[in-house]
């Protein structure tokens, strides 16, 4: 009998633990550090709720919810209560909730907030500001607005919803897209990026690819089978969302450049630049040059992660 207990309770765990994990539906921030994920989703959690306290207010939890003022009458209390009981399934959810993301020194933090990426670009639009560390281990904290899942179909699908958003006919915002995959071998650049573009065009087809100075940054990030999309501004403004960067005023990795086969945009572009990521144990060293992009790949810790950084982007 003990045994059947202590199985039974072994397996609760478990399934306990495979939801706490990046999934489809989700919104919430993708943060990357080197080695250090406990101090990193400290330091994450102190920032965010920092600043989302500023915007929204403290956060309620369900104990917060359930006092009841002195005063109240009966009929307030049972409608408070009924409230409550209709929403039992969610009143657990924290406001920001650490999972795994699937990939090593990458941690995703889920957010109940409606706009993720209003926080984010607040909380690096005040570090700029300031110039002033407020973070030790986190390094990039990138937005997730979709979660799909890791096919084209979905991606262009999810994409569809999201965009006429944000390209709308008044602006006619330029736009560049920033693709990356870890641990996921049939999601392709070459085929992603004509896709949403694709997709621009038929939004907006007064939308023009800026691969300098873009008003609108699509970023694409696949981990494992999940493609998680955003579309952000000031995204190289801001060094590409990396708090060190931003601070010490460096510049981060290379902007994304045209693919090749398309006509270069109009400007002075370097004929080589080099940057090296420090987004893992090891680290993956990008090297560009005007039409061609060479991505190291590299085994990371004891999951043997397959990092490709493809900052490139753009289809006109």
């Amino acid at each position: 009998m003990a045994d059947r207990k202590r199985k039974k309770g072994y397996w609760q765990g478990a399934r306990k633990r495979r939801r706490m994990c990046l999934e489809i539906g989700m919104k919430g921030v993708l943060v990357t550090c080197n080695k250090n994920e406990k101090a990193c989703i400290r330091e994450a959690y102190n920032l965010l709720n920092e600043y989302a306290d500023e915007l929204h207010g403290p956060e309620i939890t369900a104990s917060d919810s359930g006092s009841e003022p002195e005063g109240e009458d009966i009929e307030a209390a049972l409608a408070k209560e009924v409230a409550q009981m209709k929403n039992k399934a969610g009143k657990n959810k924290r406001r920001f909730q650490a999972m795994d993301s699937g990939a090593n020194n990458v941690i995703f933090i889920q957010s109940q907030l409606e706009s993720p990426d209003k926080l984010v670009h607040h909380i690096l639009d005040d570090i700029n500001t300031s110039k002033k560390f407020k973070t030790r281990n986190v390094l990039r904290m990138i937005p997730v607005m979709s979660a799909c899942k890791a096919y084209l179909e979905n991606v262009k699908k999810s994409a569809e919803e999201m965009f006429p958003k944000f390209f709308s006919v008044s602006d006619n915002p330029s736009y560049a897209i920033v693709f990356k995959t870890r641990n996921n071998g049939t999601m392709k650049r070459d085929e992603v990026i004509p896709a949403l573009a694709g997709v621009v065009s038929e939004v907006n087809p007064a939308c023009r690819v800026n691969l300098n100075e873009p008003d609108l940054a699509i970023v694409i990030e696949v981990i494992r089978n999940v493609c998680c999309m955003s579309v952000l501004k000031d995204y190289f403004n801001l060094k590409k969302y990396n708090i060190h960067s931003i601070v010490e005023g460096t510049k981060d990795d290379p902007k994304p450049r045209e693919v090749k086969g398309q006509e270069p945009p109009k400007g002075d572009l370097e004929m080589e630049n080099k940057a090296v990521v420090h987004e893992g144990q090891g680290d993956v060293t990008v090297q560009e040059s005007k039409v061609e992009v060479e991505a190291a790949s590299e085994n990371l810790g004891d999951r043997h992660e397959d990092v490709v950084d493809n900052d490139v982007i753009s289809q006109g």
